[in-house]
């Protein structure tokens, strides 16, 4: 009998400098953005609404950034990891263009870092992975790492390369959409009077609500990013039998949650990094709090903020311990770059 299925890649079938095309191109539609905004209460008004949209001088509302990261990101899973332990971090994330409804979107990626872990049982993959439209123009860019397990414990181990990343996406390197403008801008319909320029380096905000993971809403969002890693829908991929919630859904949930603070923070438009700190889970309570890192003026009456957001089953602005390890209740630590009205 011929084999036809396939497995997916373990660690030692990776090799620096490797490129993978990913299968299955993705058309986003505009059901992509009703059911995103159903399995998240996502507000900003930029990805809400057309007319709001071409007053800022776009040509009418774009997929909201996250979408666009989901469905790159789940092109790569058959390939990347399909046999991960854990998606790791991100890095050097940048936001290219905007998506439109009906734009069809596919990924490469490549192999730029292999690492075994000590038990020689799994090794940690970093790659390179690029999202292009229809056009075969990049739409965006990310580095992510993720631990994948063995396929023979015993297989020699590749040499270590771990590859020098940037802490974060220098500002000059921030591409706005093309045409964007703030300056009939209505603070109203967005939903906060607040300017890039109200908010200081080193300010903190608790973004109040609080949403509590479900199985199914998770399960849902895993399938529409057509993301097949096993520890996500498969109860008997791990030894406690239960699945672990797709990062992905914790960084679109608070996010969601930011708006509450942060209504005019409405174009994404790099990612520094992020961890997944603690695994999440179906049940969690989860809660957001930011800070700002950083501001930069980029256009006339547009300015960005770097800002960490972390979502949390605990207390607001509390992230590590006295030994600097994430304290059990953090779920995510994310950083990245918002444009707003400056």
């Amino acid at each position: 009998m011929t084999a036809k299925t396939d497995p997916g890649r373990f660690f030692e079938d990776y090799r620096l400098g490797q490129t993978i095309r990913h299968a299955v191109p993705r058309t986003l539609a505009e059901g992509e953005r009703a059911l995103y905004h159903a399995l998240y209460p996502q507000r900003f008004a930029l990805n809400s609404s057309d007319a709001f949209a071409l007053d800022c001088g776009l040509d009418g509302s774009p997929m909201d950034a996250l979408a666009v990261f989901h469905t790159v990101f789940g092109k790569t899973v058959p390939d990347i990891s399909i046999n991960a332990v854990a998606n790791l971090g991100y890095a050097e994330g940048r936001f290219l263009r905007p998506v439109f409804a009906g734009d069809t979107l596919r990924s490469e990626s490549e192999v730029i870092g292999l690492k075994q872990t000590s038990s020689g049982t799994s090794g940690v993959v970093w790659v390179r992975t690029t999202g292009f439209d229809q056009n075969g123009d990049a739409v965006l860019t990310f580095v992510r790492w993720v631990m994948v397990r063995k396929r023979d414990a015993d297989a020699p181990a590749p040499e270590t390369h771990v590859p020098d990343l940037a802490t974060s996406v220098a500002p000059q390197d921030l591409i706005l959409p093309e045409g964007l403008t703030f300056a009939d801008y209505d603070f109203g319909l967005a939903g906060s009077p607040h300017r890039a320029g109200d908010y200081a380096v080193g300010e903190t905000i608790d973004h109040v609500d609080a949403v509590t993971i479900e199985e199914a809403e998770h399960m849902l969002a895993t399938r529409l990013w057509q993301n097949t890693a096993k520890v996500h829908f498969d109860a008997t991929h791990r030894d406690d039998g239960r699945r672990l919630i797709y990062g992905g859904h914790v960084i679109s949930m608070a996010r969601a949650l930011s708006f509450n603070g942060l209504a005019n923070a409405q174009v994404i438009l790099a990612i520094n990094g992020g961890a997944h700190a603690n695994p999440c889970f179906a049940g969690d309570t989860l809660r957001a709090w930011s800070e700002v890192l950083d501001r930069a003026d980029l256009a006339p009456g547009i300015a960005a903020l770097r800002l960490r957001t972390v979502a949390t089953r605990g207390h607001p602005f509390a992230l590590r311990d006295e030994a600097g390890k994430y304290l059990p209740d953090v779920l995510l630590d994310f950083d990245y770059w918002v444009a707003m009205p400056g």
